[in-house]
């Protein structure tokens, strides 16, 4: 559509704000959404929420158009209008009030995993519906065979309290009775009604703050800037397409397993790019798996939305302008099209960063001057039972991060979140006061970036202790080949996950083991003694570039950090060190460069 164009046209000229209005309103939804996630985060009780930010929050408009989204989870955002639309199917427009709540995480009914419950709370002024405010936060907890959910069975059954679009509050008064049932499907109780209330509280600051925008430049105003903002940014991110040359550009990546099947499980992504529109099509991707990583539609759909984003136009307002040029098909039956009863608990988590993965080298194809190496590509997301002194037990969980892909002007960063989600780890301090653990490392691992004239970011060793045992559920890949990198760079190290018993010995529990047996990745329920240590070493990402081009001094001085070591630097780079002097022999070095 060609805006200027039309701007002459009468009917549109009557349906534009002035620039000084729409920018104030249009700074005033990015507020909005701002707000929410900042009471969200202040009210909450559970760390997921409270320290970690596993949660998202957005604002839409009547038509559940996204006119608004905070900087929270990126695989939520995109999500969140699928389960807005499920609650409305449900319980359609006519019927709602003005304090009414739907709550939905059925996978199936746009909702991801089952731990990521949604609320969505239409907004009124003087009785007109003006939008929707969503909310969407990962609880600890709902129930099932493990921990998190995270049992990594063959049934979604197993992993906890699905629950369809149900109305969690009727005209601003609790429905106790659904309230009772998830309080007696989770593990983790106490956390349930304060996060229920930090979700309303959000919910509500969305409902003044658009008031009074309605109140002080008028419904009609507030409308049009909402339709009109929308435009703005589909016509930024159609001109970003537009410098993208037309082409078709083809990439895979896959998971490790499923679980059940020592099989990889793969994603094949086409991109057919023409013009300012995008067409991602899944057509080749394996079929539904036995195991728990099947990815329901508007998971993938996220993914593939907020991949894309990366490279068109950053500064863009972050609206349903974004989605309109991108066309996605995903072949009905595919993994990455869930149906009941397939699980999907590592939906978010491992299926997720693959799709990024797929995208983003196809995308290299396309544009490798603009595209990094792949990140470690995978949240390593962990559950874990922990047993007090006194034999209670409560629910822990960890992020532990890897690096970021080798960049067309830069390394990567180290060890930090996926792209999935803006989350943060748990801070050691926060979480030896909460629970019966010790955090004994969390260091940059060595050797652990993909090689490249620009290398990847480091991944990290993390080391827990539990101090009166417990169990341990956990969510990885990349145990059998580590991240892309892209145009030449090199692939990452890869992730492993140990058992350190108290007395010092170990083993592998998840990946590569000292003698080259592989270990099931997928752990669930896995029980540790007391003072037994779970090890995990994640990965960094891809490099970018040929190694060998990367500046002599580079190499050096990451052989002096630690972030390499000399025999990676003579492998990888062709640069030789000498270990006692320290210093770089320069013959051997270009005599091993020129081979």
């Amino acid at each position: 559509m060609n805006i200027e164009a039309n701007i002459t046209n009468n009917s549109v000229t009557e349906n534009i704000v002035d620039p000084i209005t729409f920018e104030v309103i249009r700074s005033l939804f990015d507020y909005t959404c701002e707000r929410m996630a900042m009471v969200l985060q202040r009210s909450s009780f559970s760390p997921i929420l409270a320290d970690m930010l596993d949660f998202s929050n957005a604002v839409y408009d009547s038509d559940l158009q996204l006119i608004a989204q905070a900087a929270n989870c990126p695989i939520h955002l995109a999500a969140m209008k699928f389960s807005a639309e499920a609650a409305i199917k449900k319980y359609s427009i006519d019927t709602l009030k003005q304090g009414d709540i739907i709550l939905v995480n059925d996978p199936y009914s746009g909702g991801t995993h089952i731990n990521d419950i949604s609320f969505i709370m239409p907004i009124f002024y003087k009785k007109e519906l003006i939008g929707f405010s969503v909310s969407r936060g990962h609880w600890m907890d709902m129930g099932g065979g493990a921990a998190g959910g995270q049992a990594f069975g063959t049934h979604i059954a197993a992993e906890g309290l699905r629950l369809p679009p149900l109305k969690i509050y009727n005209n601003n008064k609790i429905n106790q009775d659904l309230l009772d049932i998830m309080l007696n499907n989770t593990r983790t109780p106490h956390f349930i009604e304060g996060d229920l209330q930090a979700h309303v509280g959000c919910l509500r600051v969305a409902e003044y703050e658009m008031q009074q925008a309605c109140e002080r430049y008028g419904v009609a105003t507030v409308k049009k800037v909402m339709k009109q903002v929308q435009t703005y940014t589909e016509r930024m991110i159609r001109d970003a397409i537009s410098k993208i040359p037309d082409g078709v550009y083809e990439a895979e990546d896959y998971a490790d397993t499923d679980g059940i099947s020592s099989e990889k499980v793969k994603i094949k992504v086409r991109l057919d790019i023409k013009g300012s529109n995008i067409i991602v099509d899944f057509e080749g991707t394996d079929p539904i798996c036995a195991g728990a990583i099947n990815s329901p539609l508007a998971n993938t759909m996220s993914a593939a939305l907020y991949s894309l984003q990366f490279f068109l136009a950053k500064d863009a307002p972050q609206n349903q302008g974004m989605f309109n040029p991108i066309e996605i098909r995903i072949p009905k039956g595919s993994w990455l099209n869930a149906e009941w009863p397939a699980p999907t608990i590592a939906c978010t988590t491992l299926a997720s960063t693959k799709i990024t993965s797929a995208i983003w080298q196809a995308l290299a194809k396309a544009i490798p001057d603009q595209v990094t190496g792949s990140t470690c590509s995978e949240c390593n997301w962990f559950v874990s039972s922990c047993l007090t002194e006194d034999g209670r037990v409560d629910v822990f969980s960890d992020l532990p991060a890897g690096g970021w892909g080798g960049t067309p002007f830069s390394d990567g960063m180290n060890v930090t979140m996926d792209p999935l989600g803006n989350c943060m780890n748990m801070s050691a301090e926060n979480a030896e006061l909460l629970f019966p653990i010790a955090y004994e490392a969390f260091e940059i691992r060595s050797d652990s970036a993909g090689p490249g004239l620009y290398r990847g970011g480091l991944g990290a060793t993390f080391k827990v202790r539990f101090l009166h045992g417990g169990e341990l559920g956990m969510e990885t890949s990349r145990t059998l080949e580590g991240s892309p990198g892209v145009n030449g760079g090199g692939y990452s190290a890869l992730q492993r996950s140990s058992h350190i018993m108290a007395d010092g010995s170990s083993k592998v529990i998840g990946g590569i083991d000292s003698e080259g047996n592989w270990h099931n990745p997928l752990l669930a329920s896995h029980k540790f003694g007391a003072n037994e240590t779970f090890m995990f070493e994640s990965t960094g990402g891809g490099g970018w570039g040929d190694a060998k081009k990367r500046p002599v001094n580079a190499v050096f001085e990451d052989v002096l950090d630690e972030y390499i070591t000399i025999e990676s630097a003579r492998e990888h780079y062709g640069v030789v060190i000498d270990s006692e002097t320290m210093s770089v022999d320069e013959s051997a070095t270009t005599a091993l460069r020129a081979m």
